[in-house]
């Protein structure tokens, strides 16, 4: 087994190579975080492990409109393991293929479960929850998901609520994992 090979399947961090969202091959660690083994995944197209068709379809429209421009993407997200389960995961993405970002690409998935817990969300909480934590202001956000900024006060009263938070800054430090300091 040659090195690359060697450090691709034992890996600490999860890693796929993507060709038009659709897996192509993983490493052992992608397939313990998700459940299986690694041949499970060849040919499985990523939409399946998204919560819904339309976070796979949002997050996708996100990630290509930054790929175009710098040929690279991360964020944090809920994400679905192949029993059903939901997980908070970090991906990274690096497109091999600039002029069609989507083409091919290596991708890395980190499961945050153990810093992150998950809260059950609607996907609007989820959608006002991740714009939030890009900074966005309560107007902006409205503007972004077509609701007024009074709308968008009363879901990030409910994310305040479910995440046990008493001001924005301290929501937000929960949403991101960062540790909170008294």
């Amino acid at each position: 087994m040659d090195i690359g090979t060697l450090a691709f399947d034992h890996a600490p961090v999860g890693l796929a190579v993507l060709e038009h969202r659709i897996i192509r091959v993983c490493n052992r660690q992608f397939a313990a975080i998700f459940g299986g083994e690694p041949g499970d995944y060849a040919g499985v197209p990523l939409a399946r492990f998204y919560p819904s068709i339309e976070d796979y379809r949002r997050i996708g429209s996100d990630a290509l409109a930054v790929m175009r421009r710098t040929g690279r993407y991360a964020d944090e997200r809920v994400m679905k393991r192949h029993d059903g389960a939901l997980f908070w995961c970090r991906v990274r993405g690096q497109s091999l293929t600039p002029e069609d970002p989507f083409r091919r690409g290596v991708w890395s998935f980190a499961d945050l479960s153990q810093e992150r817990p998950l809260v059950a969300l609607t996907q609007r909480e989820r959608e006002v929850a991740i714009l939030t934590c890009r900074g966005l202001t309560s107007k902006e956000i409205g503007l972004e998901l077509g609701l007024s900024y009074r709308t968008v006060e009363v879901y990030r009263a409910r994310l305040l609520e479910k995440f046990e938070a008493r001001k924005l800054a301290e929501l937000v430090a929960k949403l991101s994992g960062m540790p909170l300091l008294d």
